[in-house]
């Protein structure tokens, strides 16, 4: 196995599958990615970014651990230099990019797949703890490769499922609102809160987002959702909106984008009347 670039979801994948038995030949990177393959790939041949199709030339398994848009040129530069050959199996990490950016290696007789584990990876250790019980995104071009990619995925504890190329962005884009905009999402919360005069929000607010999001995955969107929306409390959200109008003229656009979804999950799950929708998408209407 070689890591093209050995960033947080590389390495850990790579550190879980010589758990498995597998071994870690040869890698290439930066300085960063070298500090992690000195630290936790100890066997490993480090190769500079010059010197990439060296390190990919010599393993059967090679991963291409670089951010998305990265995939495809260094796929090509790799080609260029003859960094792939026959026998081999190249695969990428992304969630959203498509076995294209692959096909340089497959014109030079290598398989192709790509592998995105449905996690987060603060930290490469929390990376190693967590990949585990994941489900696995495997897309493939045929069976060989869905069944290279499964064993794969269950080699490092993973739970893979098949995930067609073509359905890659708005996948990736799913993942995106439940992780990342999340994320966003309690940013934004936090700094409403300072500016209520809370002085160390998470803390506070804490358990009311944890609650929130334990009621989602347990009982579902539907049931977990609470507040205006599903009261149909129009004044409560003009009241709202016109706080952050004068205090967070920034947050408008999104609470209002945010409360129409809101209010079509509540409608469409029969807990908001067709009276309090229509309440409700007035009032939003008045802040477009």
């Amino acid at each position: 196995m070689a890591l093209i670039g050995a960033g947080r979801v590389a390495t850990a994948l790579a550190v879980l599958l010589e758990r498995a038995g597998y071994r870690a030949v040869a890698a290439s990177g930066r300085e960063a990615s070298e500090d992690r393959v000195k630290r936790h790939l100890p066997f490993a041949a480090f190769h500079s970014p010059s010197e990439a199709h060296v390190a990919a030339r010599s393993a059967s398994l090679v991963v291409l651990g670089v951010p998305d848009d990265n995939i495809a040129p260094l796929c090509s530069e790799l080609a260029g230099k003859v960094g792939f050959h026959r026998g081999q199996w190249v695969l990428h990490l992304s969630g959203s990019v498509g076995l294209d950016a692959l096909a340089p290696a497959r014109l030079l007789g290598a398989e192709i797949l790509s592998l995105h584990p449905l996690q987060s990876f603060p930290s490469l250790e929390e990376g190693i703890l967590r990949l585990p019980g994941s489900a696995v995104a495997v897309t493939a071009l045929d069976e060989e490769g869905f069944n290279e990619g499964e064993e794969l995925a269950r080699d490092v504890g993973g739970k893979p499922f098949r995930l067609s190329d073509h359905a890659k962005p708005l996948y990736h884009a799913a993942a995106v609102f439940c992780s990342n905009y999340l994320v966003a999402v309690e940013g934004m919360a936090e700094h409403l809160f300072r500016l209520a005069g809370l002085p160390d929000p998470v803390p506070m607010f804490g358990p009311l987002a944890r609650t929130a999001l334990e009621t989602t995955l347990t009982r579902g969107p539907e049931a977990a959702l609470t507040g205006p929306a599903v009261r149909g409390d129009a004044g409560t959200v003009r009241r709202n909106l016109e706080a952050l109008s004068r205090q967070a003229p920034q947050a408008v656009a999104p609470y209002v984008a945010l409360a129409r979804l809101a209010a079509d999950l509540a409608a469409s799950s029969g807990r908001l009347t067709a009276q309090g929708y229509a309440r409700l998408r007035e009032e939003l209407d008045e802040w477009k």
